[in-house]
């Protein structure tokens, strides 16, 4: 017994030995600073989502969101079979122990002439112990300690893009709601033109062709009317189905038209985005979880070794079953000698597996950087966009009261005042645009740095 518990040590000791490359990061050589910007190590996105939305309507979205979407239902349910996948994986470095009864009766009859009953009773435990000889039971585990932490980086990852996904889109309702507002209104306005323009032709003072012009514009302003309530409808089935709600009113404010973005916003160091935003991190862990891979297919081209032991009772006659014990221990080496190199293929296999997910780790790292950059941009000529829209409103109103004035005096033709009036409607909905643009544009940021999911 002696002898065998030393050769069980022996192997216990080698077996600390892990074959294989350790994982180290990638060296992505992104810039210190985001170009254009100065450096800055505090972030907007270290605030919680619910500080950055200060519409209680917007939030309850979110909340019921988060708690309902069948999606994230997905990606909870994922991490859990993910963390016992790897509570299984971790089982495989201790011994495995299985018990069993048995009664058997075995026929003999050596020679044709001898024939006898042979009964065995027996109770035994078996006990099998792998020896994680070359690593490769470790290099496994670390497969799926890799993977249970990419599933939840995407779960975290999938929080982010559904609070953004639904602001953006409750912004987006919002605009819609204002600009049926201003279609509603203009057709008012039109209403009232065709009246009047109705009453001088009547009166003999135009020409019936500005009376139908004027009931022609009547005409194609109330086709944008059914338009934009199937567009409002179906953009709140959009957000109701996020929320995993069934069809329902949503509740939401009037367009703010006095929303200010501050001169500047700090946005932190594009290394911090490594560190930041989930989908970098899933994609790094991705990475590990497949150099581990290549680790274990490395050392499955190894001998293996896997020590059995039986213990317990054994006899023919169940009366003295325990008076007999018994116990058997053994050693197995499985080696592969020939299988015309399938495991060094599976190796090279996995190699390039890495090779890529080494790509697919700096593509979403480039992908991040440029997502805030992008962001950047937005959020500084959408300051612009608005004054220069505002501007342009204020003088297509001025315009438009001017034409009709000069309508009214005879001055000017009928299509004039058309042309005026278009140009103000026109205004008003890029204004309007504007507006939910300058909304958008802080949840494209706010995403863009990482910010929406919280530990």
């Amino acid at each position: 017994m002696k002898k065998y518990l030393l050769v069980i040590l022996s192997l216990v000791f080698f077996s600390s030995c892990k074959i294989g490359e350790k994982y180290t990061k990638i060296e992505t050589d992104m810039p210190d600073t985001y170009i254009g910007y100065a450096q800055d190590t505090a972030c907007w996105a270290e605030l919680k989502w619910w500080e950055i939305y200060a519409d209680t309507n917007l939030r309850n979205l979110i909340n019921n969101t988060l708690e309902n979407n069948k999606d994230m239902k997905i990606a909870v349910a994922k991490v859990k079979e993910m963390a016992v996948r790897k509570k299984i994986n971790y089982a495989d470095f201790f011994p495995k122990i299985d018990g069993k009864a048995y009664a058997q009766n075995e026929g003999l009859n050596y020679g044709g002439d001898s024939y006898k009953n042979d009964f065995e009773f027996g109770v035994k435990a078996n006990i099998a112990w792998e020896l994680d000889l070359w690593g490769n039971l470790r290099w496994a585990n670390d497969v799926a300690i890799a993977e249970y932490l990419s599933s939840v980086e995407g779960q975290r990852a999938l929080m982010m893009s559904l609070v953004a996904e639904v602001a953006e889109n409750y912004f987006e309702l919002i605009a819609l709601d204002n600009e049926l507002t201003i279609v509603k209104q203009t057709l008012k306005a039109r209403e009232e033109g065709a009246k009047l323009a109705k009453i001088r032709f009547e009166g003999g003072v135009t020409s019936e062709t500005s009376y139908q012009q004027a009931q022609l514009e009547y005409a194609k302003t109330a086709t944008l009317i059914p338009d934009l309530e199937k567009k409002i409808a179906i953009k709140e089935n959009e957000i109701l189905a996020l929320s995993g709600c069934y069809p329902q009113h949503i509740a939401r404010i009037n367009i703010q038209e006095n929303v200010t973005l501050p001169d500047s916003i700090p946005v932190g160091l594009p290394s911090d985005l490594l560190e930041r935003r989930p989908d970098v991190r899933m994609a790094e862990q991705q990475l590990i979880a497949a150099n581990a891979k290549v680790g274990l297919s490395y050392t499955n081209m190894f001998p293996r070794i896997a020590l059995t032991t039986d213990l317990g009772f054994e006899t023919d006659e169940f009366a003295t079953i325990l008076s007999s014990p018994m116990f058997f221990i053994g050693a197995n080496l499985l080696s592969p000698v020939f299988n015309m190199g399938k495991n060094r293929a599976k190796y090279k296999a996995q190699v390039a597996v890495y090779e890529q997910e080494c790509y697919r780790y700096e593509k979403t790292v480039m992908s991040a950087f440029y997502d805030v950059m992008n962001a950047l941009v937005e959020f500084d000529k959408i300051k612009e966009i608005y004054e220069a829209r505002l501007l342009l409103q204020q003088s297509a109103k001025v315009t438009m009261d001017l034409a009709q004035l000069q309508y009214i005096n005879g001055v000017i033709g009928y299509l004039d005042v058309l042309d005026a009036q278009r140009n103000y409607f026109d205004a008003q909905i890029s204004l309007s645009n504007a507006y939910r643009d300058k909304q958008i544009t802080m949840v494209k940021l706010y995403k863009a740095l990482g910010g929406g999911w919280s530990e």
